[in-house]
Parts: C-alpha cells; sequence; structure tokens
C-alpha cells in the first residue's frame, strides 16, 4: 500500500485521496500498463480486517485504499485525524464520472458482479447515458475457487475483452479475496475490487439511499430498511465492536486489534 499520505484508523492503513486524486492514479495506471488493485474501507471492512488475517492480506497487497463510508470519517475524526468528507468516494456518487471519464479517454471497462442479468442492466443504463463508452458486465455468481472451471472461465472472458479497468461488486470480502487469489492472472491494468452493490442500486434492484444521507453519514439507515434480512448483523451488531476499538483507541492512545 502507498504510504504517501497514508493515515491509521484504529491501527487500519488508509490512504488520504480525493476522487479528482484517484483518477488521475487510474489514468496513469492505464497508460503505463503498471497493475493498480484499489479497495476501500468502510464500518464493515473495518469490522472483517479486524477477525480475519485473509483479509489483512488482501489490505496489505492493495496499492490504494481510500475511506468509502462516512461513518468511517467521523470516527477518524474523533480521533484527531485529518481525514474529511472529501477523502470519502462512494462508488454510488463516483462510479458515473469514473465511466463518463472513461468514455472520453477510450478506457475498456469491465463490470463483474450481482446477479444474472443485473451487471448488464446496469451497463445498458450507462451505455445510454454514455453512447462511447466500451463496457461490459458478467455477473458474480460463480465459483470463485481458482482451480474451478467457473473460475478459469471467468478470466478467459476478462482476458478476451481485455478491459483497461476491472470493477468487482461480489459482496465483501468474497470479491477482495478473489481479486487477490487472481490478481497476476487478470487481464486488466486497473482493478476495482469493492464495489458491492452499486450495480444493484444502478439496476434499480434495490432503492438507492437518499444521497445527502450519505454526506450526514445516514445511508445505512437506508440500506437496511432496504435488505433488513442480509444487513442487520452488519449495521446493528457490527458497529458495537467498532465502538469497542474505538474506546480502546481512545484511553490507550495505541490503535488496537480484537483478541
Amino acid at each position: 500500500m502507498r504510504k504517501d499520505r497514508t493515515i491509521e484508523i484504529l491501527g487500519i492503513p488508509i490512504n488520504l485521496i480525493t476522487p479528482p486524486e484517484l483518477l488521475l492514479e487510474i489514468g496513469s495506471s492505464i497508460s503505463s500498463k503498471k497493475s493498480l488493485l484499489i479497495s476501500n474501507h468502510n464500518i464493515h471492512s473495518v469490522y472483517l480486517w479486524h477477525r480475519s488475517p485473509e483479509v489483512r492480506a488482501f489490505y496489505d497487497s492493495a496499492d490504494i485504499v481510500h475511506t468509502d463510508g462516512m461513518p468511517l470519517v467521523f470516527v477518524g475524526r474523533i480521533l484527531g485525524l485529518p481525514v474529511t468528507r472529501e477523502h470519502r468516494i462512494a462508488y454510488i456518487d463516483w462510479l458515473p464520472k469514473l465511466l463518463g471519464h472513461a468514455a472520453e479517454k477510450e478506457w475498456r471497462v469491465m463490470f463483474l458482479g450481482s446477479a444474472p442479468g443485473i451487471a448488464e442492466k446496469a451497463a445498458q443504463v450507462f451505455r445510454t447515458q454514455y453512447p462511447t463508452l466500451q463496457l461490459r458486465a458478467e455477473h458474480g455468481y460463480f465459483n470463485p475457487n481458482p482451480e474451478s472451471e467457473d473460475c478459469r472461465a471467468v478470466l478467459d472472458k476478462i482476458a478476451e475483452f481485455s478491459p483497461d479497468i476491472l470493477m468487482l461488486g461480489m459482496g465483501m470480502p468474497r470479491q477482495e479475496l478473489w481479486a487477490q487469489a487472481n490478481r497476476a492472472k487478470i487481464a486488466a491494468p486497473v482493478i476495482l475490487s469493492s464495489a458491492g452493490a452499486t450495480l444493484d442500486y444502478f439496476a434499480g434492484a434495490i432503492p438507492t439511499p437518499p444521497r445527502w444521507s450519505g454526506r450526514l453519514g445516514l445511508e445505512w439507515l437506508f440500506r437496511l430498511i432496504a435488505e433488513p434480512g442480509r444487513l442487520w448483523r452488519r449495521y446493528l451488531v457490527e458497529p458495537w465492536y467498532i465502538a469497542r476499538v474505538l474506546l480502546a483507541s481512545k484511553i490507550s492512545r495505541v490503535p488496537s486489534r480484537w483478541n
């Protein structure tokens, strides 16, 4: 992970980078054909990072890790760190800008994620918005085992299309672990590993939270109402673990992990 402008929130390294700066990094990687693995952190990923050595290993391998949710920005501010809302890059807000830029630069983009039909439906929305955009979509319902026929077939499709940017939306941490296991085989200079439910929003598969809710750190509430069965634990249980680590950090002034 890049060390420039890096902070630690609850012991986790995060790059302070803004949306325009991230676009510049992506453009540089595509021009140079240098591999760039980009991920992000929110409260859920912080929980997973503390609980899973495999998730920690993935984030150690990422080149850029930025902030996603405003709650994590609030935690950083409580800890006295120089993170602001300008450093929050939420794909639901940023993706149209990225794809508009890709259309101008003639970058090839591939979506890999969501249920069958959903990624393609989201892709069609963007093809209509940006007629010159070179965009392909594949669903994420496949066996992620690197030795499986499913996985090899997906890698072959990526190689066939040869995207400049591969965006994954297969759920956390499945998408991150798949990216790490297959990074050397993925025929794309830039991998965006943590798109989450972004494609579902643009496809209209689930309601899009009001954009003011994201700025205020309340987007989680609208997501919980929309998908209570899937997200109740993430938003009603995991934050208590984060609160415990935050309290320990404030008391000791030293970032800590759970035992």
